[in-house]
């Protein structure tokens, strides 16, 4: 990959990259250091990348360098889990969105990847498959369920809105 389609690579693809990473992490610096650690990477690969597996290897690196982070994130908040217990949540709504973000942030980790990215990014069963390593019936097995347990816990639209 040369340095005119690396450049290239961060003008069409940065922003997607932030937006499923951001819909995943729901902050926006932790986003913006993924988003960078993985362009960076890609740049230190760059003599073995083409151009047209860019886009992929972009999303894969991103997703997986958020997994890592998620699990760094987890090992430092579990000293603060005891003294967060007892503490109750009012669901307040205000909109949709604000909805199927909670109901999102219930699903396990794998789940919320597959269904970000297909349906807030719209990849292929393939692509999905591609970018976390599973096979493509395990893609639509997890997009399934999500979608089940996110139909589950939102219930009626009557009742939010």
């Amino acid at each position: 990959m040369t340095t005119a389609e690396y450049n290239k690579c961060v003008d069409q693809h940065a922003d997607g990259v932030y937006r499923f990473i951001l819909k995943n992490l729901r902050d926006e610096e932790r986003a913006r250091d993924i988003v960078q650690e993985s362009f960076s990477r890609m740049w230190e690969k760059a003599t073995e990348i083409t151009a047209e597996k860019a886009k992929s290897y972009l999303f894969t690196t991103a997703y997986h360098t958020m997994i890592d982070d998620i699990r760094r994130e987890k090992r430092t908040s579990r000293l603060n889990d005891n003294h967060t217990e007892g503490l109750s949540v009012g669901h307040d709504w205000n909109d949709l969105r604000e909805v199927l973000q909670i109901a999102l942030d219930t699903l396990p980790e794998i789940q919320k990847v597959v269904i970000t990215l297909r349906d807030y990014e719209g990849y292929s069963y393939e692509e999905i498959g591609r970018i976390t390593n599973l096979s493509e019936s395990q893609v639509k097995v997890y997009i399934y369920r999500g979608r089940v347990a996110l139909k589950n816990y939102i219930g009626s639209l009557d009742r939010v809105l």
